[in-house]
């Protein structure tokens, strides 16, 4: 499977401002999704989309096939993945690339993902048949949607169903979300216009890797596990 991998960075972050390229270990953020990419054996190709100048200078430095303009029209705070996905696809097929498979998004506010967690969501991608397959981690039992409630005046009601004194996380079923690391997309989900299709994998990833910076306060922690996990850390 001919799978293209690409690092959406656009510039206008507002709830950390130039956060594509902030400080993490000594190096951009940005600069650790790339990595990853160029490490994992199951991508073809790695291109880095982006409207940012100084991403794209950056990117441009490691590799010039690297850097991915994107158009302006596409990098806006609203601006839905499926559209800079299919620009990526069309764009580098015009620069000689032959038909992609797959499109597989790796995010840079994901800084602890690893080449092998690209190749294991691939690879379950490829290997199920599936139209997409994306990254997920376990939820908390803290956070279990069976104990999600909601309020009418100050009486607390289920929100879900009644928790039925299911109060230990070993009664609980297992849960899972999207942790926002890897995003695998068959092309004919790209072209019908849905990321996860209708049949969706899921990959586990532990919670030490499963960081999604977007708040200041996601990044001094993410700097707080580097520092904890010592310079052999990826």
């Amino acid at each position: 499977m001919r799978v293209l991998g690409i690092v959406p960075a656009r510039a206008g972050s507002k709830r950390i401002p130039r956060k594509n390229v902030a400080d993490l270990g000594g190096r951009p953020l940005v600069a650790w999704a790339i990595d990853a990419a160029r490490a994992a054996k199951t991508l073809t190709r790695v291109v880095v989309s982006s409207d940012d100048p100084e991403v794209l200078a950056l990117a441009a430095a490691i590799d010039p096939r690297l850097a991915l303009p994107r158009p302006p029209e596409l990098s806006a705070d609203d601006s839905p993945a499926i559209d800079y996905l299919r620009h990526a696809i069309l764009a580098t097929e015009a620069q000689g690339d032959a038909p992609w498979d797959a499109t597989c998004i790796i995010q840079p506010t994901s800084p602890f993902t690893t080449a092998e967690d690209i190749d294991a969501v691939v690879t379950l991608c490829d290997r199920s048949g599936a139209d997409a397959a994306v990254s997920v981690m376990p939820v908390d039992h803290a956070m279990h949607p069976i104990k999600f409630k909601r309020l009418e005046g100050d009486r607390l009601l289920p929100l879900i169903e009644d928790e039925r004194g299911r109060v230990m996380a070993s009664q609980l079923p297992k849960v899972f979300v999207r942790n926002g690391s890897v995003y695998v997309s068959r092309r004919t989900a790209v072209e019908a216009g849905d990321l996860l299709g209708r049949d969706c994998r899921g990959h586990v990833m532990p919670l030490d890797r499963s960081l999604d910076v977007n708040e200041p306060l996601d990044l001094d922690f993410a700097r707080f596990l580097l520092a904890r996990l010592g310079p052999t850390s990826r």
